[in-house]
């Protein structure tokens, strides 16, 4: 299961459905992400697409030589405008493609739009997500959830995406939901009703255990998204923000122009996907390396001197250039978040969390999280996720002192927005919401394995905290997943461990457990897991969702417009 390939190789069909011939590809806001994601500017120029356009845009000029790829999604708004495209016509035929299911009135309306006679082909092909990398997917919505109940609009939105993936996929799997999760179990019902009404799409060929799609609700671990990271990916993701594979440094006065946007993708930058997932340690001597290779490769580059010499210098220069960019890009980001680890003294707060988090002594947490909210190098939303972290973890706790840590941040200048995010996060996922052993610290089981690894130490004292998601896999694999928590859809389903998985959390999913999902499919074989979320959270993302959910009638997504609640 690859969800990358899985949206490649409907972007290349519908390209080579066109035939040769110079080509114009016409997408939509959303579509335009789903392909730039997966396929790289100079990739599509390869194939005879010269030209890029938004359905939305203005006064596009008139080309009838060329040939238009249309990949929209079957919006009442995209048929709109594209029947007034048909009816107008800019280009000299039209391959049309929905990114899901359209229907047959839709395609009625199109036909009788095309009074020229200008299409060529109607499908659907179904890559209605973003596929951020192999095993990892979103749909870029902040915020599905006010007052604990679906916006009608996200979850349709959402219904929507997960029927796509599996389609994709191939996969018509068993649905399983979170048994405390009210919003888990409408997604899950939703899914299914789509399953029955498009029963002939989901016609694969059945194996003798089902795949399964196992759905959760963020709730359930509230604590993941909130922690400090370091991994490579997740790390940039928390402090600069990853945004559809794109980092944004046009803030950095000191960065120049040409690096003012990176372009973190596995799929075309080598040094990337060997290290995406790894520590922020490793990641220092893997660029020394990478930089002397270079120099090696600069100094060969530089010995010109016969016309064999020229000739391989020509052939090898697009390499080396490549290669250029890709070390001046990862050195860039690479002293950023080295810059912002020293300046804001992230180590020493990333430290404490993992000890909030992780162990269980109260009084010297408290002590230690009162002396950095005292710290003028510790940014304020730092102090704030501490204070989050340990009303989480004390929620409880007979001496737990939330107000004094409160009012402390209130005297150091805390705004009243944020001041309320400790009601929120209690609210969102406190110890009533829940109905996993977070921390470890109610089952006589869970404390036995805290205890045993206290005794074995810890290799890195950044990286003791798990996500829930990675008991949830052991358990998976195990066949051990609980029927009590998380119970089938429907009754009559196998209980043999599947080979395919998709998890999908409601609330949004995050780098770090894109990471555990990665490592499980590594060292797993037999069983492949896609993880996909309606966003992918950084902690600033994660306040959003809180405050969204807590306070606010309005679902928006990412690229900035709003789904009122109705």
């Amino acid at each position: 299961m690859d969800v990358i390939y899985a949206m490649k190789k409907y972007i290349t069909e519908m390209i080579d459905q066109a035939g040769p011939g110079m080509k114009v590809l016409l997408m939509d806001d959303e579509t335009i992400s789903f392909v730039s994601i997966v396929y790289a500017q100079s990739e599509i120029l390869q194939k005879e697409v010269y030209l890029f356009e938004k359905i939305t845009a203005a006064n596009r000029e008139a080309m009838k030589q060329l040939k238009c790829i249309t990949f929209v999604r079957p919006s009442v708004d995209n048929i709109a405008m594209l029947r007034e495209e048909l009816r107008n016509p800019k280009y000299g035929q039209y391959y049309i493609y929905f990114s899901n299911v359209v229907s047959k009135q839709d395609v009625k309306y199109l036909a009788e739009a095309d009074e020229h006679e200008s299409v060529r082909e109607v499908q659907e092909f179904f890559g209605d997500y973003i596929a951020v990398s192999p095993h990892l997917f979103s749909f870029n919505i902040i915020g599905c959830k006010a007052a604990n109940q679906w916006n009608r609009k996200c979850l349709q939105r959402t219904v929507e995406g997960l029927t796509s993936v599996m389609l994709s996929l191939r996969k018509c799997p068993a649905i399983r939901y979170q048994a405390n999760s009210d919003m888990t179990y409408k997604l899950a019902e939703a899914v299914r009703q789509t399953i029955s009404k498009e029963a002939s799409l989901f016609d694969f060929r059945r194996t003798d255990v089902p795949p399964q799609l196992i759905i959760l609700d963020r709730k359930e671990d509230p604590v993941t998204p909130l922690l400090n990271q370091w991994t490579y990916q997740a790390m940039v993701h928390e402090l600069l923000t990853i945004q559809n594979n794109r980092v944004s440094l046009s803030h950095l006065p000191s960065v120049s122009k040409d690096l003012h946007e990176l372009i973190l993708s596995s799929e075309h930058d080598e040094f990337y996907a060997k290290n995406f997932a790894s520590n922020f340690g490793d990641i220092g001597s893997n660029i020394k390396e990478l930089m002397e290779e270079f120099q090696r490769k600069s100094d060969q580059q530089g010995k010109v001197e016969s016309i064999a010499d020229m000739k391989k210098f020509i052939e090898t220069y697009p390499q080396f250039k490549k290669m250029s960019g890709t070390v001046a890009k990862h050195v860039t980001l690479v002293s950023e978040l080295s810059r912002l680890v020293q300046t804001y003294n992230i180590m020493a707060v990333s430290e404490l969390e993992q000890e909030i988090c992780c162990q269980t002594e109260h009084s010297k947490s408290l002590q230690e999280i009162r002396a950095l909210l005292n710290h003028d190098k510790v940014r304020m939303v730092d102090k704030l996720r501490l204070v989050m972290l340990y009303a989480l973890k004390y929620e409880t706790h007979t001496n737990n002192d939330v107000h004094g840590l409160i009012d402390t941040l209130t005297k150091k200048g805390l705004p009243e927005k944020d001041r309320r995010m400790l009601g929120y996060v209690l609210n969102y996922g406190g110890q009533k919401k829940r109905s996993s052993d977070l921390f470890g610290t109610q089952s006589p089981i869970s404390l036995t394995k805290r205890f045993f690894k206290g005794l074995k130490g810890v290799e890195n004292i950044f990286t003791q905290h798990t996500p829930l998601l990675a008991e949830l896999l052991d358990q998976i694999v195990k066949s051990k997943l609980r029927e009590s928590q998380y119970p089938f859809l429907t009754s009559g389903e196998t209980r043999d461990r599947p080979q395919c998985v998709i998890i999908f959390i409601v609330g949004g999913a995050t780098y770090e457990e894109a990471n555990c999902v990665y490592t499980f499919n590594k060292v797993t074989p037999g069983v492949k897991v896609v993880l996909g979320g309606t966003t992918i959270h950084n902690s600033a993302s994660f306040f959003e969702e809180m405050r969204e959910a807590c306070s606010g009638p309005q679902i928006r997504e990412k690229d900035g417009s709003s789904y009122r609640m109705t």
